[in-house]
Formats: C-alpha cells, sequence, structure tokens
C-alpha cells in the first residue's frame, strides 16, 4: 500500500485494520536501535581488550553516535516530511545493517569510532520516521497513546533483549557478532516494511533546505564536544572555541528557520508550554540516566566479577518495569494527569539513582535489582507521555519534525550524559593510588586495569585490581549523586511546565 495520507481520509486511514500489523514493522526498527544500544556496554570491556583504546577513545566510542544522531535528526525528520517516510526508513534500516558489519571488523579505536559515527548517520533517519508514521497511522487519540506504549516498551524489550543475547555471543564468539545481530531484524523489516508500510508525507513540504542542515549538524556537534571536552581535560581554548562555534551555528540555524517560508523546523512549536516541557523533561531524563547506566554494565562484569550473560540477565528489571509502564501509561496519564505521571516517574528514577550512590565492590543485588526496577517504570512513564504530548501538540504533516526534537533531546541527553557524568567516572578512576610498578594503561579504564594485572605478579594484580575496582565504584556512585539531582530538578521543572496539560481523549 502506497498512498499520501491527506486530510480527507484521515478517518478511513485511522479505521484500516493494518495499522496494527504496519505498527509491528516500525517496533522492529525500534528494536533494531535498541538492541545496538545496549550490547556496546556490554562489549565494552572486550573491545578495551582487543583494540586498547584510550580512555578518551573508549569515551568517544560510546558517545560519537549520540553525537552524530544528535545533530542529524531534526534535518532526517524534515527530509522525512518531503520525501516520504516509509522511504527514509527503508534507506535507514538498511544502512543501519549494512554499518553494523563495518562495527563488527573494526580492528583500531579509530576505525570503530568511525563506524559508530556512520552508524548514527543511520540510526538519525529510524528513530523520527516510526513515531511520525504512528501520528499518521494512528487518529484515534487512545489508539494512538497504545501504538506509542507499544512503541516505547519494544524499545525498552530491546533493551532486555540486548543483553541477554549479546552475553550469550559475548560467551561464545567475538565481540564483534553483538553487532551482526542487527542483519536478520533489517533484513525482516525492510522485507516486510516494503510490503505492510503505508507512505506518508508533507503534502506541501517546501525546499530542503542545506544550510540549515549544516548549521544544526555543525551546531550540535560543536556545543556537545566542547562540553565534553572541557568535563573530561578542564576548560581549555579549545573546548571553548568549539563550543563557541556550535553556538553560533545553532543562534544561525533558529534564526535562519524564523526567515525561511517553509522552515526545517518550525520553531512556532516551542511556544507550546506543553511541547517544550516534554522536550526537556526528555532531555534532563536521558542526561541523568545515560552516564550512569553506560558504565553498569562495566560495573556488574569488571568489578562484581559477572560473565556478560549474568550481567545481561541482571539488567532484566529495568526493561521489564519500562514494558509495563509503558503500556499503562497513557491510561494512567488520562486518570490522574499529565504532569503527574511525568513528574512522579521522574521522581522515581532520581530516588532510584540516589540509591545507588551507596554501591560498593560487594553490594547486593536485591538493591541493584529494586533500584533498576523503579529506573524502568519511571522511564517508561515517562517516556510514553511526553512523547505522546509532543506528536499530539503539533499537525500530522508535521510530525516528522516533531519527533525529531523529542529524539534530538532524547540522543542529545544521552551525549551529555556519557560526556559529563561519565567523565566525572572517568575522572575519580584516573586519580587512583595503585601499587608501585602499575602501568600506565590501568589508569586509562578498567578494562585497561584488568589486562595490566593479569601481567603482574599474584600479589600487585590483586593489589592493583582492589584499588582500580575501588575507584571506579567511587566514580559511579558519584555519578549516581549527580544524575539524581538532575532527575529531581528535571522532575520538578516537569510539574510546573506541563499545568494543565491533557492528553486527547479524555
Amino acid at each position: 500500500m502506497t498512498s499520501t495520507l491527506q486530510p480527507a481520509h484521515a478517518i478511513e486511514e485511522g479505521r484500516r485494520p493494518g495499522r496494527w500489523l504496519a505498527l509491528s514493522v516500525l517496533v522492529l526498527a525500534v528494536l533494531l536501535v535498541a538492541v545496538d544500544a545496549t550490547v556496546l556496554g556490554l562489549a565494552t570491556p572486550y573491545i578495551s581488550e582487543d583494540l586498547k583504546p584510550s580512555g578518551n577513545q573508549l569515551l568517544w566510542i560510546g558517545d560519537v553516535y549520540s553525537f552524530v544522531i544528535a545533530g542529524l535528526l531534526v534535518s532526517m525528520g524534515s527530509l522525512g516530511d518531503r520525501i516520504g517516510r516509509k522511504r527514509l526508513l527503508l534507506v535507514g534500516a538498511t544502512a543501519f545493517g549494512l554499518v553494523s558489519i563495518l562495527n563488527a571488523y573494526a580492528t583500531t579505536p579509530e576505525l570503530m569510532i568511525l563506524a559508530r559515527a556512520l552508524l548514527g548517520v543511520a540510526g538519525a533517519t529510524l528513530m523520527p520516521a516510526t513515531l511520525a508514521l504512528i501520528r499518521n497511522l494512528f487518529h484515534d487519540p487512545r489508539e494512538r497513546s497504545l501504538a506509542i506504549g507499544i512503541w516505547g516498551a519494544t524499545a525498552s524489550a530491546g533493551t532486555a533483549v540486548g543483553p541477554v543475547v549479546g552475553g550469550f555471543l559475548l560467551e561464545h564468539f567475538w565481540w564483534g557478532s553483538v553487532f551482526l545481530i542487527n542483519l536478520p531484524v533489517m533484513v525482516v523489516l525492510v522485507l516486510v516494511g516494503i510490503k505492510l508500510l503505508p507512505e506518508s508525507r508533507n503534502p506541501a513540504p517546501g525546499p530542503w533546505d542545506l544550510r540549515s542542515v549544516v548549521l544544526s549538524l555543525v551546531g550540535m556537534v560543536g556545543i556537545v564536544y566542547g562540553i565534553k571536552e572541557a568535563a573530561s581535560h578542564g576548560f581549555s581554548w579549545t573546548a571553548l572555541g568549539t563550543a563557541a562555534l556550535g553556538a553560533a551555528a545553532l543562534y544561525g540555524f533558529v534564526r535562519r528557520q524564523l526567515t525561511l517560508p517553509v522552515p526545517l523546523l518550525d520553531m512556532r512549536l516551542f511556544r507550546d508550554r506543553g511541547f517544550s516541557g516534554a522536550v526537556l523533561a526528555d532531555l534532563l531524563t536521558i542526561l541523568g540516566l545515560s552516564g550512569v547506566v553506560f558504565f553498569l554494565s562495566q560495573y556488574l562484569q569488571l568489578v562484581q566479577g559477572r560473565g556478560p550473560l549474568e550481567a545481561g540477565l541482571a539488567e532484566l528489571p529495568a526493561a521489564i518495569g519500562a514494558v509495563v509502564a509503558g503500556l499503562l501509561a497513557g491510561a494512567a496519564a488520562r486518570r490522574y494527569s499529565v504532569r503527574a505521571v511525568v513528574s512522579g516517574g521522574l521522581a522515581a528514577i532520581g530516588l532510584a539513582l540516589a540509591a545507588l550512590t551507596v554501591v560498593d565492590q560487594s553490594t547486593g543485588y536485591p538493591l541493584l535489582g529494586s533500584a533498576l526496577l523503579v529506573v524502568g517504570v519511571g522511564a517508561g512513564l515517562s517516556f510514553t507521555v511526553t512523547s505522546d504530548v509532543i506528536l499530539a501538540s503539533v499537525p500530522k504533516e508535521q510530525a516528522g519534525a516533531a519527533a525529531a526534537v523529542s529524539e534530538t533531546a532524547y540522543e542529545l541527553g544521552a551525549a551529555l550524559g556519557i560526556a559529563l557524568l561519565g567523565s566525572i567516572v572517568t575522572g575519580v578512576y584516573r586519580n587512583f593510588q595503585g601499587p608501585a610498578g602499575t602501568p600506565a594503561a590501568a589508569h586509562e579504564s578498567l578494562g585497561g586495569a584488568v589486562e595490566s594485572a593479569a601481567g603482574l605478579p599474584t600479589h600487585t594484580g590483586e593489589a592493583l585490581l582492589t584499588a582500580a575496582r575501588e575507584a571506579f565504584t567511587d566514580g559511579i556512585a558519584l555519578a549516581a549523586g549527580a544524575g539524581a539531582v538532575v532527575l529531581l530538578a528535571a522532575s520538578g521543572a516537569a510539574w510546573v511546565l506541563l499545568r494543565g496539560q491533557k492528553l486527547a481523549g479524555r
């Protein structure tokens, strides 16, 4: 089925039973991205051992994907509005699968960073297209809330499937195999999507402004890079200059959007308090979470000595909580209020992160599992409702651009979280006092310390590992505290900004 959805056909399209089959294809794309994001954390110790990246390179491997995707999401969302969201989704999914092969067979840290960046280019096409297609497939507000809940629950399921499948692969194959699991999902998505997905686009999109695309990319990457460098190495002229260049580019981007007859991103969307509040909530939530979550898999494996499969299973409560909460979030927001559900979800995550400030090398799983479950429930409630608010705030012709703003907040928050909170972990870790003769590589990453300890006398190696693990755990605890502050502040901001906001169909 290939047709451009027009307002006159909205009711007819919204009632077609094939919309639920089409949704199943869209959630495959979400699954693709979610699985990739989670397996990287599990594979990081193995990548460190094989490619021997420096601490800074390891952070780049973790966050360059988010840098690139954050810079391109708005452009890709607008492109989908123009050329067709189905077309963009299928092209992006194909590229995502092919670039995953390059990730799997990277032989140097530099090649791995490049592969992750290219994956970000492909990934920037997927998430806005899926949300925009949902906006155009489901016109009944309650059905759309359920569809968004399923969309979000699938992303959470991917965070569960990724560690378990990835852990199994890491115990039986080399680390590159965790990226190859993208291929069968991509094949199914493309072949089935060609048949089931309807095409949709803005019937009067206007030209795609290349200057706006460049300004958006330079602005996002420049600001995030500058913050990352300042957090990792302190303020320098390079960091300040890059951030200033990024800020100037974003200023130029905003000015240009206000003067274009048909802008790449309609800045008037931000005049809606509900839209702005939902975007800010997403940004702060991911910022507070991502820096801690990125290092959690390393903690479970390299500090507590769990195997990759066991570490993956240990992270399941977060995904389970998010799946259940995501499916119930729309109904909860209608029964109570949008701001109560979003603020409550964010506060729950903040309190769970606060509980992680007491972790040490011997922390039992009941505390870890309970905290992860609460994090999952809070994230499922918040993200589902904010996504619904963002999509419902705009005409369906602008669904791609609105979805891109939502995903940009998510990815920018992830990049900033890994850069800022991740730098807290790295900064605390690098200052640990090891025994005499500790190799410099041991101070670069915990994976480097484990490898260095294997080549030292038993007593010296054990002393090195004890000091390194203690410093790494202290870093996680400090980052969790900073994340808790961010989440509780986000909860308060959401309570104010989402006042009076309601989901349609109440």
